[in-house]
């Protein structure tokens, strides 16, 4: 699956790759007119989720307009959610909402026709292999399953999660029992993106920012580790990155204990600590996605840092989160012609 010629796969593999190459979180989205004009066709938000036509169009957008070095699939984390019949919507201003699950509803989950309800998302991922320069590495992904579960206990998104936090500590048995049936399915999903085409996966833990050190390893280290040993174990050259947004110090021995391949960096984390984690293998980020929204010395200072911290050593650059719909399409052709125009 892997090509020579896929800079960002090069990079999962440990090789210094000069200059490093670049993908945006969230680079198909609102910042772009050509999205905005896409999104207006479908019905709603998961429609063009499951619109396998329109789902290549946004996902195939960033890369005619910047030549991106890897194009992520365009859905959303909540497909999962989704797919286990719990009544995802999304309301323009209200954010994504669902069925709040019960413990008893937990206890009582029945995967059926779990895949098979994504099927419009395998499509996607096998046109985007075809569609795709050769070179263009294609991410797979999923969220893992402490992001997942915040929303499927709350029914929306909270600022610190607490719902979630006290229904773990109420019912940790129950809570668990979730963590883990989310992370059997992520498993599944995705290694069904990889026999789609996907090159390589990205977990993304958006929420793990707000868990003491207990519960960071009880809800995000473990079950993202489960995910990725499942994956390997059924596809073995799988590539992973393991996104932990939030996490600071817990990122230490986070890519030992998870088994990533390499770990993305959200825009708090020190260049310095950076440089530490790069020690062990590839790392994925950092900018501050203001700095590109800010544009002119505010990102080149920004992109010149972390290409001095982090260029000799095997980077992907990247955000620390995802690009914001007021970024100026002028600024990330900015963004990218400094990187790459930093090369030797």
């Amino acid at each position: 699956m892997a090509n020579s010629r896929r800079k960002v796969m090069d990079v999962l593999r440990g090789e210094v790759v000069n200059p490093p190459p670049i993908w945006l979180m969230r680079q198909a989205g609102r910042y772009l007119p050509e999205y905005r004009e896409t999104r207006a066709l479908a019905k709603n938000f998961l429609d063009l989720c499951y619109s396998p036509d329109l789902a290549v169009e946004v996902t195939l957008q960033p890369i005619r307009r910047y030549g991106f070095d890897a194009a992520i699939l365009f859905s959303d984390i909540l497909v999962v959610p989704d797919a286990l019949h719990r009544n995802v919507r999304f309301s323009e201003g209200h954010g994504p909402q669902m069925d709040p699950i019960s413990a008893d509803e937990i206890g009582a989950l029945k995967p059926v026709g779990f895949l098979g309800h994504l099927q419009p998302v395998f499509e996607t991922v096998r046109r985007l292999r075809k569609e795709l320069p050769d070179e263009t590495t294609l991410l797979g992904f999923c969220g893992a399953p402490w992001t997942v579960a915040t929303y499927m206990i709350a029914g929306h998104g909270t600022p610190d999660q607490a719902p979630a936090r006290l229904f773990g500590y109420q019912h940790p048995e129950v809570f668990e029992h979730l963590l883990a049936v989310l992370a059997e399915l992520s498993a599944e999903y995705l290694v069904a993106q990889i026999d789609a085409g996907a090159d390589a996966l990205q977990i993304f833990d958006s929420w793990a920012g707000v868990l003491g050190e207990d519960e960071f390893e009880r809800y995000c280290v473990k079950p993202v580790a489960r995910i990725i040993a499942s994956v390997k174990a059924q596809r073995p050259s799988a590539k992973t990155i393991a996104f932990a947004k939030g996490a600071g110090l817990m990122l230490t021995d986070y890519r030992r204990k998870t088994g990533a391949d390499a770990i993305g960096l959200d825009w708090t984390v020190p260049l310095s600590f950076a440089a530490e984690l790069q020690k062990d293998g590839p790392v994925q980020g950092n900018l501050d996605p203001m700095r590109v929204v800010a544009g002119g010395n505010a990102l080149a200072e920004g992109v010149d840092a972390i290409l001095a911290a982090l260029g000799n050593g095997p980077l992907i650059f990247n955000l620390g989160h995802g690009i914001t719909p007021q970024a100026d399409p002028e600024n990330v052709a900015a963004l990218v012609a400094r990187v790459r125009g930093s090369g030797t």
